[in-house]
């Protein structure tokens, strides 16, 4: 019997679909703002661990979560990328819906196409937009497509070819002054320059502190990978 009241069933009307899509497309962005929110956060834990890294004269650990730095705000650039060509996808869809009052359907929209095509190659996006793409083709908005294989090592390639001018770059924003007076040797290495000679003990403390810095800069980096993802 239930099965038979699914079947009769009338189909929803274009008005009707367009209020699904777009108010599934609004939680995606309201999604994407979350993550954008969680990844600046944690940068802020980052920024500090960078002052004080630059103050002990530590900077391979500087540098190395400068780098995280910077692979962070290019994850946020790409989230903001991703939810103005979500918002797109729905002002399309509402323009194709207000057509489909005049012809009486509807129709394929390229611009969609190319949009969720974009969408489904962003790793984030990937999953959500392979579910959505299934109604609109049902629907007859896009035509079934195959998508190119996603590079899942997108990113780490991009991070390999990160210039040391770049890397330099938001060391000098961060640690500011502390960064910049220090010679290219030291900024280039991890390297530890005392203003004086410690005594046997203070460097055995200073090896036991620096065990604790590895600890809790390997916990930021963690961190910081998983609200990028």
């Amino acid at each position: 019997m239930d099965k038979l009241k699914g079947m009769l069933k009338p189909k929803p009307s274009p008005q009707e679909q367009l209020r699904d899509w777009q108010r599934q497309l609004r939680q995606e962005c309201r999604n994407i703002e979350r993550q954008i929110r969680d990844v600046q956060r944690e940068e802020k834990s980052v920024h500090k661990a960078i002052r004080e890294a630059a103050k002990r004269n530590d900077m391979g650990s500087a540098k190395t979560l400068a780098k995280e730095i910077v692979m962070s705000r290019k994850t946020v650039n790409r989230l903001h990328e991703n939810k103005a060509q979500l918002n797109s996808i729905s002002m399309h869809l509402g323009e194709s819906v207000a057509i489909a009052r005049t012809v009486g359907h509807l129709s394929k929209s390229a611009e969609v196409m190319k949009l969720v095509n974009n969408l489904m190659k962003a790793p984030e996006m990937a999953l959500t937009m392979q579910e959505f793409s299934k109604e609109i083709i049902k629907a007859g908005v896009i035509e079934e497509f195959v998508t190119d294989a996603v590079d899942s090592a997108l990113d780490s390639e991009d991070m390999e070819e990160e210039t040391e001018e770049e890397v330099d770059k938001v060391l000098t924003e961060i640690a500011g002054e502390t960064a910049a007076q220090l010679p290219e040797a030291a900024r280039k290495e991890r390297i530890v320059l005392p203003a004086q000679r410690a005594s046997t003990s203070q460097e055995e403390e200073a090896i036991a502190e620096g065990a604790d810095d590895e600890e809790e800069l390997e916990e930021l980096r963690a961190r910081l990978a998983k609200v990028r993802s």
